[in-house]
């Protein structure tokens, strides 16, 4: 595939996902699929996953844990089988109802027709923070 072609692929994965329909998003992915959002461990949805059922159950956390207001890919950039995306979500966490607002970069590579190649980055410690229950003081 041309890297016109890839974008547009990765553009219908995001208007998958804007439509919660994981189903969409994994019919454009590879069986083995090669899915990693860095974190730490306090971050469910971080770490590495491999193959599909791994990622759908990826799309399970981030549904349990998020409330999008925005989710906005912005800009991207191809170069051969490489799709950089630039974009920015913000929301609340489900569990303890605090905000989030974060950048990210997400990077997918390509080959015939299906995303092999998934890496996110992030503030992750603005997430966290979202997850964290309030302190009270004393």
């Amino acid at each position: 595939m041309n890297e016109q072609s890839n974008v547009k692929l990765v553009q219908e994965a995001y208007a998958a996902f804007g439509r919660k329909d994981v189903g969409g998003i994994l019919d454009r992915t590879s069986e083995d699929i090669d899915w990693h959002t860095f974190g730490p461990a306090e971050l469910p949805m971080g770490g590495p996953r491999k193959g599909k059922p791994e990622v759908k159950r990826f799309f399970e956390q981030v549904e349990q844990a998020w409330n999008f207001d925005r989710f906005e890919p912005r800009e991207f950039v191809a170069q051969g089988d490489v799709v950089v995306v630039l974009g920015r979500y913000n929301g609340t966490s489900k569990t303890a109802r605090k905000p989030f607002d974060s950048e990210f970069c997400h990077v997918f590579t390509v080959k015939n027709g299906k995303v092999v190649k998934f890496r996110e980055y992030t503030d992750t410690a603005n997430l966290i923070g979202a997850l964290a229950p309030s302190m009270s003081r004393a």
